[in-house]
């Protein structure tokens, strides 16, 4: 079974399905993620504006009521009733209340009060508090203050109760004289019901629900009455109220606000999205047919595609293994799918390729390998022979022959270590002895500018190591960091050995710099500061030698100094 699960045609199959059943239910998800919120967007929308229907359709009734009102108290009969004393006009002012009770079966009451106590309606016995100066009742005042604004009471001025057919929606309207005095209040009463008429086509889904609150949080419309004797219930509903309107996934709802025109009423839908989750439910469903239906299509046709892939596969793969165990008079019938047919044929060219390349690369290789050493090896900087001849030139014009027998004396010295017979390699000593050298001449150009010190441990003394190694980057620290240093620069050389390798160490105290994360870099950029020739050379050369993990490594930090390691195997002869 674990063999067969490494199979291509089971790599096939298994990844074919993974990608389907991933695909599928990506698919899916989008699906019904979009959908969902297509029909919520459109929900919402719905719900909103039937909210916004219903607070229409009460401020336009509102609207309507404050006409009548209007027209009630600018009648002339109206006014004339009011402040003759005879109340002329009494008559025409029962038409008029009639014609008013008609235009609307939900008019209860027409009240037309004097500000003297004189009261004209269509009920007769009213249970209202009246006296011969009607400013100094509250509730008269209260009316005049409240003149167009819809209110909430229970019929009259009883006590309010919680009988909803003794409730009223009152709006009131001052009436004034020719003059602008005041001559008294006209009172409309609307019945409760015309109020809840206006929410009978209200849709907010099979539990939602509507309410009004004033701009002072008393309630004026809820279909259950509980809710205006209730302190909890009511609480719910301020909360609601002052809540952020929108939608509540937690909960489904969507919560609208709308204010009521010509009033201080706020008209809040509660909208359960009940046909959302319906068509969420829908939707899942056929999501889920069609998913399964792909999937099981997707499971009898993978294994087909497989096999027809795989089978020519397989008879190249045998042929592949014959030429892994070295045997190239392989040759494989080029048949098959179109792709296999020309890897069956590539491979035939390959074969024949491979045998002719094989006996070249030996050779190149050979060959390349000599010339990059020597080419390496024969890359000195020529300015240091210029400036040191130069520096002799110097020494004698002023007749400093000491010195120009001890920097000559140096000079010779430092290429005889540099030639060293012809070979390859030097030792340790010699190699510290051609830095030294190097030094001497270098310290005799910069003066006190440069001091150096070497130390080596006696028992690496003989070892053997690729020449001229030291000396180009013992240069590159004098150059990059010592000459541009203000002060005195120091360098110390160290060899030593570790448990594991050789280290050849050069110290510098001069400028520092930025290093590259990585000497390779240092090899890409052909102008970069910190490496020119020397240490790429160097280290070109020791992984020529020794391979990848030996070579050159560069630390640095701006304004302290330079530390470059020289890594050898610690097993050298």
């Amino acid at each position: 079974m674990k063999q067969w699960l490494k199979s291509l045609r089971a790599q096939i199959f298994l990844f074919t399905m993974l990608i389907s059943i991933v695909t599928i239910s990506i698919l899916g998800i989008i699906v019904y993620i979009g959908s969902s919120k297509v029909v919520l967007q459109q929900s919402i929308q719905t719900s909103k504006m039937a909210v916004e229907k219903g607070s229409a359709s009460v401020g336009m009734y509102i609207e309507r009521l404050n006409v009548l009102s209007e027209l009630l108290a600018k009648d002339p009969s109206t006014k004339q009733a009011l402040s003759s004393e005879d109340r002329s006009g009494e008559s025409n002012l029962n038409t008029i209340i009639n014609n008013v009770l008609d235009s609307d079966p939900n008019i209860q009451s027409v009240i037309v009060i004097g500000k003297d106590g004189y009261v004209m309606s269509n009920e007769k016995d009213l249970n209202m508090t009246l006296s011969s100066d009607m400013m100094k009742e509250k509730w008269y005042t209260a009316a005049l203050k409240e003149r167009g604004i819809p209110v909430l009471t229970s019929a009259r001025m009883q006590k309010f109760s919680m009988d909803q057919d003794n409730w009223v929606i009152s709006i009131s309207r001052e009436v004034r004289g020719e003059n602008g005095q005041h001559l008294g209040v006209v009172l409309l009463d609307i019945q409760y019901k015309g109020i809840e008429d206006a929410f009978h086509d209200l849709m907010l889904g099979q539990n939602g629900y509507a309410f009004i609150l004033n701009n002072s949080g008393e309630l004026v419309y809820h279909r259950d009455p509980s809710y205006f004797t209730d302190e909890g219930k009511k609480q719910q509903l301020l909360d609601i109220w002052k809540s952020k309107e929108g939608y509540d996934q937690a909960n489904n709802t969507l919560v609208h606000k709308a204010n009521i025109q010509h009033s201080d009423w706020v008209l809040v839908g509660v909208s359960s999205l009940d046909g959302l989750s319906q068509v969420r439910k829908q939707l899942l469903g056929t999501i889920l047919i069609v998913g399964i239906g792909l999937f099981v299509l997707v499971l009898i046709v993978t294994p087909l595609v497989a096999k027809r892939i795989t089978n020519p596969i397989h008879r190249l793969e045998k042929a592949m293994q014959k030429v892994q165990h070295g045997v190239l008079d392989v040759h494989v019938t080029e048949s098959g799918i179109a792709e296999v047919e020309h890897l069956s044929e590539h491979f035939n060219v390959m074969t024949k390729e491979i045998k002719r390349l094989l006996k070249d690369i030996e050779q190149k290789e050979k060959d390349l390998r000599s010339y990059e050493l020597s080419v390496l090896r024969g890359q000195i900087n020529p300015h240091f022979l210029y400036n040191t001849l130069d520096t002799i030139v110097w020494m004698a014009e002023f007749n400093d022959s000491e010195r120009v027998i001890m920097v000559t004396k140096a000079l010779a010295q430092f290429f005889q270590l540099s030639l060293s017979g012809g070979n390859e390699y030097t030792t340790i000593e010699n190699e510290l002895n051609h830095v030294k050298q190097y030094l001497i001449i270098q310290k005799e150009r910069y003066g006190d500018k440069l001091n150096y010190t070497i130390d080596a441990d006696p028992e690496i003394l003989e070892v053997k190591i690729p020449k001229i190694i030291l000396q180009p980057l013992v240069e590159n620290a004098i150059y990059h960091g010592i000459r541009e240093k203000s002060e005195t620069g120091h360098i110390h050389i160290t060899a030593k050995k570790d448990e594991s390798s050789i280290k050849l160490i050069i110290e510098d105290d001069g400028v520092g710099f930025n290093p590259q994360p990585r000497l390779q870099q240092v090899k890409e950029e052909q102008s970069i500061r910190l490496g020119g020739i020397g240490i790429r050379n160097v280290d070109d050369r020791l992984k020529l030698y020794y391979g990848e993990e030996y070579g050159v490594t560069v630390d640095s930090v701006v304004g302290v100094g330079t530390t470059v390691v020289v890594v050898l195997p610690g097993s050298l002869g």
